[in-house]
């Protein structure tokens, strides 16, 4: 794995720290914008039921999405070998997986975008930082005293009232 390749993910994942968000893909953005931008993703069902929220995944970027169709919850899975984004995304669809904690650290660094100690999810093997301006989080995971690697990342979930429960669940 060369250092270039390893730091064009973590340049992704530093646009995703500064601004909390990576091209359409934000929380609290309308599906349709995204699909219209991405393409149509893989529906990943959980359970025996489909069920809203819905889970859609673009390769390792994975985004919940509500039944009033607003983006909920975006999650990059770093932990994988090679990372897959969706054409349109970024300049690249594959990188390098498994970015050290180091180089992400020095990455939002140098692009000036501040950090810290994220507790609620530090833990055992794990530890996780806070980007202060965006709230994106990274959560690290340390195996047999290696250096830290990028499990997962992204911002915490949106929380909204959605117009469709208030829909569904009104009274005749």
């Amino acid at each position: 794995m060369t250092g270039s390749t390893l730091m064009e993910i973590v340049d992704v994942l530093t646009e995703l720290a500064r601004l909390g968000q990576v091209g359409p893909v934000v929380n609290g953005a309308a599906w349709d914008t995204v699909t219209e931008a991405l393409g149509e993703p893989f529906e990943v069902v959980v359970g025996k039921r489909r069920s809203w929220p819905r889970l859609f995944a673009y390769g390792d970027l994975e985004l919940s999405v509500c039944r009033c169709q607003k983006v909920v919850l975006i999650c990059f899975q770093t932990w994988r070998d090679v990372i897959e984004l969706p054409a349109g995304l970024t300049d690249r669809q594959t990188f390098s997986g498994h970015p050290k904690y180091a180089d992400l650290i020095a990455a939002l660094d140098r692009a000036g975008c501040a950090w810290r100690p994220y507790a609620p999810l530090t833990f055992g093997s794990q530890c996780a930082i806070e980007a202060t301006s965006s709230g994106v989080l990274f959560v690290f995971e340390t195996l047999d005293g290696e250096d830290p690697i990028l499990n997962i990342a992204g911002p915490q979930a949106h929380r909204h009232d959605c117009p469709a429960v208030t829909k569904t669940h009104a009274t005749p």
